[in-house]
């Protein structure tokens, strides 16, 4: 669809990629962006033969994001259909090794297929490099999160994704929070990277959608097959939407890092908050309130401009305690809120956000 190259494609900054691939041929009176195309049957003698296998708008955002992280993409009706999809390359009985700390709906395929028996679990704290690398021997899957999901851990990649890979392991790294502009896990030894680009890559609260991206043209294969087997397809309208929020990525997380920077300078002043959380990067914070899980749930309904919601990654603010689901790990504390900073002013943000502290001390 895009005419560069994949060569082409790398002498490019991320920024310039968000923008530009996966758009079509420029042709006099051609449309700028890939049209929305509805359909569900092609003509035979093709490559799509039918809607399942195939679809011409899915396959710009694919492009798009596998020119971001350095690879080819898949794109699936959500990011667990797509976690779904990487725990079907994982033999029966064979072990996964996976951050305490995750993303809840990835803790809970993992606990659901080992209760059935498909597969052994074992859980690591993500930042214990030592203990990583020692369950990576007879592991058939290590799957990382940095940061994870909300403690706001950082991994090793390189380090773990070497041990792991020696040890006949894939390597997936949920890349979510960081995105591709800001960590491209495919260059620091991960076979598979996995996105929820329901959050930042489509960045508007209005698209269900998930990714997988390889470089491996066999793996890409066996994937799709999947996904072509199991119906696990985007739609149309939604994969229109998540490129069109793609073009502007650079500039969403731009600012949300900048805001999240800033916030949390001024968070770690205020003595309603116990203990600050963030990376360094990102727009994701997480914070412990100091009088624990009421003065948490407190703080999320007290606000207006942040709004209590549990999704992330959207040009809005929102916030939530993440322990109100009775799923989360126990080892979260009861009372962190995690926070998605958006691109709003930031003193407006802070204002809201400091009267609101202001009442819970």
């Amino acid at each position: 669809m895009t005419e560069d190259s994949p060569a082409q494609q790398r002498d490019l900054k991320p920024s310039t990629l968000a923008v530009t691939v996966g758009r079509p041929p420029h042709t006099p009176d051609e449309p700028l962006n890939v049209p929305i195309t509805m359909a569900s049957t092609y003509v035979a003698g093709g490559d799509r033969e039918y809607g399942r296998y195939g679809n011409p708008t899915w396959q710009a955002f694919e492009e798009a994001l596998g020119a971001l992280e350095g690879g080819r993409c898949l794109t699936f009706a959500s990011g667990l259909a797509a976690v779904a999809t990487v725990f079907d390359l994982v033999g029966h009985d064979a072990k996964v090794v996976a951050p305490a700390h995750s993303y809840n709906g990835t803790v809970l395929q993992l606990a659901d297929l080992q209760m059935r028996g498909r597969l052994r679990v074992e859980l690591v704290d993500v930042t214990d490099t030592a203990a990583v690398i020692a369950a990576c021997d007879d592991a058939a899957l290590v799957w990382l999160e940095s940061p994870t999901n909300p403690a706001l851990e950082i991994a090793d990649i390189p380090t773990i994704a070497a041990a792991a890979r020696e040890a006949g392991a894939y390597v997936v790294v949920d890349n979510t929070f960081a995105t591709p502009l800001l960590q491209q896990p495919l260059d620091l030894g991960a076979d598979l990277v996995v996105h929820s680009a329901t959050k930042f890559l489509a960045g508007h609260s209005d698209v269900l959608m998930g990714a997988i991206v390889v470089r491996d043209d066999e793996l890409f294969s066996v994937l799709k097959g999947r996904r072509d087997l199991l119906g696990a397809v985007p739609g149309t309208l939604e994969a229109f939407l998540a490129l069109r929020g793609l073009r502007t990525l650079h500039l969403r997380v731009e600012r949300s890092q900048a805001n999240a920077q800033e916030l949390v300078a001024r968070l770690e002043q205020h003595e309603a908050v116990g203990e600050v959380r963030y990376p360094g990067f990102g727009g994701i914070v997480s914070i412990v309130l100091a009088q624990g899980a009421l003065a948490a749930d407190l703080l999320t309904h007290k606000t207006k401009l942040w709004v209590h919601a549990t999704s992330l990654g959207g040009v809005e603010s929102t916030f939530e305690r993440r322990r109100r689901w009775k799923s989360e790990p126990a080892t979260i504390p009861d009372a962190l809120v995690r926070m998605s900073v958006g691109i709003e002013d930031v003193e407006d943000l802070w204002d809201d956000l400091r009267t609101a502290l202001d009442t819970l001390t």
